[in-house]
């Protein structure tokens, strides 16, 4: 689960500051796919970097995990922060960013031995990890080809599964289809449900793309930096 309360984010603008979410209050629960639509420059991608902890509030909490292990990643210092993305959090970027001399099966082999996994017995562990997260997202035929040899769509499922991982928490996607065809952004969506169902993941995704909202459990628009009413005839919550 993760919960964003009463978070306010501010930047400065010569002498004054510009608000980019203001008093947002969010919950993800897990096995769900919440969206957060909004026009462009509404703070979507600001709730998304607070919640991933790459930005610290300036009030407000994001607290992460059930009520017997919660952690509020507002109050962490930074090199707390950066273990538990690297432990409890997710990340798809728009981008798909994958290293181009390594291939779709290097890409999670890496991502999962940071800060560890050098014993023989955790680079087997992290290689079936691997190689599980790629058939998981269709891409086991695929798994020696480098960046240049797969296309958008493929890139994109191999960065959900270099998201997946760590087998986190929280799951935080930003606009995994901006970059796609609508037949290829419709799978993607799709792939992000079926994983986010089947691994109990609480995830947040960014999208400005209402075409596939019916993947989503639940749906929020953000005006301005706050919250407004959800859409109406949003996707229903399974």
């Amino acid at each position: 689960m993760i919960q964003l309360q009463n978070v306010t984010l501010t930047f400065p603008d010569g002498e004054n500051r510009i608000t980019a979410v203001d008093n947002v209050t969010l919950r993800g629960t897990n096995g769900t796919v919440t969206g957060i639509t909004g026009p462009s420059g509404s703070g979507k991608s600001s709730i998304l970097a607070v919640a991933a902890t790459l930005l610290r509030p300036d009030s407000g909490g994001v607290l992460i995990g059930n009520s017997s292990d919660m952690t509020d990643a507002a109050q962490l210092s930074k090199h707390e922060a950066t273990q538990l993305r690297r432990e409890r959090i997710g990340i798809v970027f728009q981008q798909s960013n994958l290293l181009p001399a390594l291939t779709a099966r290097e890409q999670l082999q890496v991502m999962a031995r940071l800060g560890g996994g050098t014993s023989r017995n955790q680079r087997a562990k992290i290689d079936a990890r691997a190689d599980e997260l790629l058939d998981a997202v269709g891409l086991t035929e695929h798994a020696g080809k480098r960046t240049h040899q797969l296309s958008g769509g493929e890139r994109q499922r191999v960065a959900i599964a270099r998201g997946l991982v760590h087998e986190p928490e929280v799951l935080l996607v930003d606009e995994p289809t901006s970059a796609l065809d609508q037949e290829r952004g419709a799978k993607i969506m799709e792939l992000i449900s079926r994983l986010t169902h089947e691994r109990d993941t609480a995830t947040l995704l960014v999208t400005h793309d209402l075409g596939h909202r019916d993947t989503l459990d639940d749906l929020v628009t953000v005006v301005d930096g706050r919250i407004t009413t959800p859409i109406a005839g949003g996707a229903p919550t399974r």
